[in-house]
């Protein structure tokens, strides 16, 4: 009997005294402040342990042979679709036979609305060389002096007609789409310069009444990771008095995103130094956006990681 009034007389969880077991307002108060003490901080460490975060790394660039997707949106409301067309010109001297396009282009009446859509089909492709302007020049010299030869034919005069009305109207012009080039650098640009400068004088009655106001919506080499902000996105440019060009100088830093589920998305980070270069009526340019690229010799890593659970 002894041996079992000793484990009777055991107890892991004695009874507290009777003075402790009083409920009271200052230990209701006590009790309060503590379980919400206790909520905030489960709260914020639940918080922090879900919360991600990118660490930043470089290397040196070693891939070659692959292709730079550029996406292009942009709105130019004081230039038809009609007269808009777009030139890549590879900077390393290869002419791009294989470079695949997807560029559309949406008539835009004055307020902005669409009215017509169409595929645009006139990329330029050109070899880059020393003695291009040169070239351009002569060519543009014979063709007026063909012109004038041969007189005005009739799908000019039709063009003339259309683009005047479309200007008479506010008609503008969204271009948009993706073009894969070369990774090396280029640029590309987008103004009037594939018409005939016959033409071009006939529409515009000179390159200083060719307005380039555009606004840049999304201009990116490549998809979007969390957190990527691009410099030119939301740009607006909007010409008040003499007309020119307007030049984006643009380093590119391919770019790899790790996610936290170790995929890995390729893409391109840049910054850019922008220029406007005004008309004077002695120039032989058009008017037009130029965006010049060029590639650093680094690859930036980001990789997105959740803290350790234990620290």
């Amino acid at each position: 009997m002894g041996l079992k009034q000793a484990l009777k007389s055991i107890d892991a969880f004695p009874r507290a005294e009777e003075h402790l077991l009083q409920k009271t307002k200052s230990g209701a108060l006590v009790s309060i402040i503590g379980l919400i003490i206790i909520a905030t901080l489960f709260v914020h460490e639940l918080s922090y342990y879900l919360t991600t975060y990118t660490v930043h790394q470089m290397s040196v660039d070693l891939k070659r042979g692959e292709t730079l997707p550029i996406h292009i949106n942009m709105t130019f409301p004081s230039l038809p679709c009609d007269v808009l067309s777009v030139d890549a010109i590879d900077m390393s001297g290869k002419h791009e036979v294989d470079l695949d396009t997807n560029i559309w282009k949406l008539r835009l009446n004055k307020d902005g609305y669409i009215i017509g859509t169409e595929y645009l089909s006139d990329l330029v492709e050109k070899e880059h060389a020393a003695h291009k302007h040169d070239d351009e020049k002569d060519h543009s010299e014979d063709s007026t002096q063909k012109i004038h030869m041969h007189g005005f034919d009739q799908e000019a005069e039709n063009l003339v007609k259309k683009v005047k009305q479309a200007l008479a109207n506010g008609e503008g012009c969204r271009v948009y789409g993706t073009l894969d080039v070369q990774r090396v650098a280029g640029n590309f640009h987008i103004s009037v310069h594939a018409l005939n400068i016959f033409v071009a004088q006939m529409i515009f009655e000179g390159a200083m009444h060719v307005n380039v106001s555009h606004v840049i919506h999304d201009l990116s080499f490549g998809p979007k990771y969390p957190g990527l902000h691009n410099p030119l996105d939301g740009t607006v440019r909007m010409l008040k008095g003499t007309s020119g060009t307007f030049k984006y100088y643009i380093k590119i830093v391919p770019t790899e995103y790790r996610y936290i589920s170790k995929e890995v998305l390729p893409t391109n980070q840049f910054s850019v130094t922008e220029y406007f270069s005004p008309m004077n009526e002695f120039d032989r340019m058009w008017p037009g956006m130029l965006d010049r690229w060029m590639y650093r010799l680094v690859e930036a890593l980001k990789k997105a990681q959740s803290p350790s659970m234990y620290r």
